[in-house]
Parts: structure tokens; C-alpha cells; sequence
């Protein structure tokens, strides 16, 4: 397994498009609804995080992110999940930027990354409340 920068891949809007579709909606805290392939094309060449990577073994099986803020985001296609690359590629992560504080924002129902990030060490230090008026 190996992290690559999704802007040295061509396909890389088609690929996380992808990935977002198959994102079930207890993985999801910020986005609400699917946006459009404009809409995310924009989104992704606007260079949103500190770090975008696929992960590759040797194709894409993933994709995972560092925010400005040092929050961990990992999302694995659906045929892939439960091999551990979501394991390999926090960890990867952590290695290829150094020490320092890291943070994961994970929903309450999604008891995979729950485990995943409990298992990895990280501890649970925060609940946030949302009310849509």
C-alpha cells in the first residue's frame, strides 16, 4: 500500500466521485447531499486540505486526507473496505507528516471509523450538536 497525491492522477474526479457516491449516510457529517460532478470538480481543484492522497495497492483502493487543521479523513471503495488500507493509510499518514496532534471527526454512527481510530490509539474528546432552525 502506498499513498499517492491525487493531483499527479488524471482521473482523479472521476475516482472521488466515485468514492463519495458510495458513502453511506452514516459515514457523513458535513455533506448533506451529493453535489454535482461541476460542483465537485471545483471543490477538488480548489486544494482543500493540506494533503489529498489515494491510497494504492497498486491501483486506488481509497482516498485520505490532511486538513489544515490536521484532521484525518480516510473513505475506502466499498470492494475494498475490511482489508485494513484504512489502517495502513492513517498510519502512513501520521508517518510521511510527522509528530504531532492529530484529529479524526467521525459520526456517532459509524461505528467502523469509531473502532478504526480507537484502535489506532486516538482518544474520544469531543461531541458536537447541530440544529438546522
Amino acid at each position: 500500500m502506498k499513498l499517492q497525491s491525487i493531483y499527479k492522477r488524471p482521473d482523479r474526479h472521476d475516482l472521488l466521485y466515485r468514492l463519495l457516491a458510495e458513502r453511506g449516510e452514516e459515514v457523513n457529517i458535513s455533506h448533506k447531499e451529493m453535489p454535482s460532478e461541476v460542483q465537485h470538480i471545483a471543490f477538488v481543484e480548489s486544494h482543500p486540505y493540506q494533503a489529498w492522497y489515494f491510497i494504492c495497492d497498486p491501483e486506488p483502493v481509497g482516498a485520505c486526507y490532511l486538513s489544515h487543521q490536521n484532521e484525518i479523513g480516510v473513505f475506502v471503495f466499498a470492494e475494498h473496505q475490511k482489508k485494513g488500507y484504512a489502517r495502513d493509510a492513517v498510519k502512513a499518514i501520521i508517518e510521511k507528516h510527522g509528530a504531532g496532534r492529530y484529529l479524526a471527526h467521525v459520526s456517532p454512527r459509524n461505528e467502523v471509523s469509531r473502532f478504526l481510530f480507537n484502535g489506532l490509539g486516538f482518544r474520544h474528546i469531543q461531541n458536537t450538536y447541530e440544529m438546522v432552525a
